[in-house]
């Protein structure tokens, strides 16, 4: 479990980009709401991460991939919660820099990713 959970992390790293990438764009260019941005991000990390998940941490080969990806969806969408309520508080309440309580919140959700997503969806 801690090789799958070190695996999970450099997936998670990578998602991290795609995140950030995607949510700068939204927020910064197409001046779309913070929290519209950030969960338009979220979902595209989510997305590369299941499939990289599923290929090298997991080596997973269940065939009912839309139903995995679902599950996978399902846990994200719990853990965007969490990463919104976390940024609300740090940045909305506490006034931490936006990009600094999101990146608190990805290490939070990290967490309740990856045991979730180890017991219910792999």
């Amino acid at each position: 479990m801690i090789e799958q959970f070190f695996k999970f992390c450099v997936v998670g790293g990578s998602g991290v980009f795609v995140d950030f990438g995607v949510t700068y764009l939204c927020k910064e260019w197409l001046k779309l709401n913070k929290y519209v941005a950030n969960s338009l991000g979220f979902l595209c990390a989510s997305t590369s991460n299941y499939i990289l998940n599923r290929i090298w941490t997991f080596q997973n080969e269940n065939p009912d991939i839309t139903g995995q990806y679902l599950r996978f969806l399902g846990i994200a969408a719990v853990g965007l919660v969490i990463n919104n309520a976390t940024i609300y508080v740090l940045h909305g309440r506490f006034r931490l820099n936006f990009y600094l309580a999101k990146l608190f919140a990805i290490g939070v959700v990290t967490f309740w990713n990856f045991f979730m997503n180890y017991f219910f969806t792999f």
